[in-house]
């Protein structure tokens, strides 16, 4: 249907996907009478899975494919994966691709939807719209709720699980490409030893992390609008999903934390001899000798290699055991944190933390 473009680009088909859902759900509940239920905030998550969760889940997968293969590539054209390793690399490679298109995953990511769906009351999952009420049978649900329960939230765990397993096997080749005998050049400009653009990797995970926390934060909204938690209860699930989306951000690149403490501790002892050789000759030319060096001091290209080499040596010292920088940290952060803050309207009402700016600031 030309939804997808340029082979990974599938942001249009995430979109008309989520929209065709939602219509036939918003057009059922019309036609039933039943659209002001339909719009109640005690519902707000069935919409967000439909029309927000579903597009930023094929937008994380479009930009992040592309990224992959660009991280691959750098890596090889860098010379961080050795030419005598680049067999067992694109062993990896086709081993990884042939999984991630394999039918039997996206068969067991499908089985796992509809058992999930089928027993989600058991399971306790939060949220008002994620289980149908055990004490409600099929016959009493409206049309919608029955396109809802067995089309749309089926489907919509589907391709959770689909995520679930793509980050599986990318945290696999990353733990078998940590595995290979690498290059790793302690001295790396980007601190991290020649793998510094798998920062730029994960940083595209962001939309995944953003699509998670705007889930909770709606299954809570669900919970505490028709009663069925308090407010409190989102302080624990706050810190939960802050972890587990920082794990999604650290741990794949975490593989590498031993090969790069291996490399600086390395590192470390060979600059440190090599300066202390350089140091020893400068100090000798420059300092303990009774003939004063023909070479002029002002402007010698020995004090620029003794500055030079005192930077290499710092950039060992500070290299990172893990290629994530306190940047793509803090942008994890605070994109698992924006979406709860509407959150705060169920204990701070609008008005009232109106009225209470306005006072500060009136001095009142």
């Amino acid at each position: 249907m030309g939804l997808v473009r340029r082979e990974t680009n599938t942001v249009a088909l995430g979109l008309a996907l989520g929209l065709f859902l939602w219509s036939i759900f918003l057009a059922l509940a019309l036609i039933e009478g039943v659209s002001d239920r339909l719009f109640s905030l005690s519902m707000i998550a069935g919409h967000v899975r439909l029309l927000v969760v579903i597009p930023l889940l094929f937008l994380c997968e479009s930009s992040l494919d592309p990224r992959l293969e660009d991280f691959v590539s750098t890596i090889v054209r860098s010379g961080v994966v050795p030419g005598n390793m680049l067999p067992a690399l694109n062993f990896e490679i086709a081993r990884t691709v042939r999984w991630k298109d394999a039918w039997l995953p996206e068969a067991m990511c499908l089985l796992a939807a509809v058992l999930i769906s089928l027993f989600a009351a058991q399971l306790h999952i939060s949220g008002k719209t994620a289980a149908l009420e055990p004490a409600r049978t099929l016959s009493d649900v409206p049309l919608a709720g029955l396109w809802y329960w067995i089309v749309c939230l089926p489907l919509f765990r589907f391709l959770m699980f689909r995520w679930i397993w793509r980050i599986a096997l990318w945290c696999r080749f990353l733990w078998r490409l940590a595995k290979l005998d690498l290059h790793l050049v302690p001295i790396h400009p980007d601190a991290a030893a020649g793998l510094g653009y798998l920062e730029v990797v994960q940083s595209h995970f962001t939309a995944l992390v953003l699509a998670i926390s705007i889930l909770v934060s709606a299954s809570f909204a669900e919970e505490i609008s028709s009663g069925r938690a308090l407010f409190e209860v989102v302080y624990p699930a706050l810190m939960v999903t802050l972890i587990l989306d920082l794990a999604l951000i650290l741990l794949p690149p975490c593989v590498f934390a031993f090969r790069l403490r291996a490399c600086q501790e390395k590192g470390l002892s060979d600059y440190i001899v090599f300066a202390a050789r350089y140091v020893n000759d400068f100090e000798k030319k420059w300092l303990n000798t009774s003939a004063i060096p023909t070479d002029p001091l002002l402007g010698t290209a020995d004090l620029q290699s003794l500055a030079d080499l005192s930077n290499s040596v710092g950039i060992v010292r500070n290299m990172r055991w893990i290629p994530v920088s306190t940047r793509l940290m803090i942008t994890a952060v605070i994109a698992a944190l924006l979406p709860m803050l509407p959150l705060l309207l169920f204990k701070y009402p609008i008005a009232e933390l109106v009225q209470r700016v306005l006072s500060k600031l009136a001095g009142m």
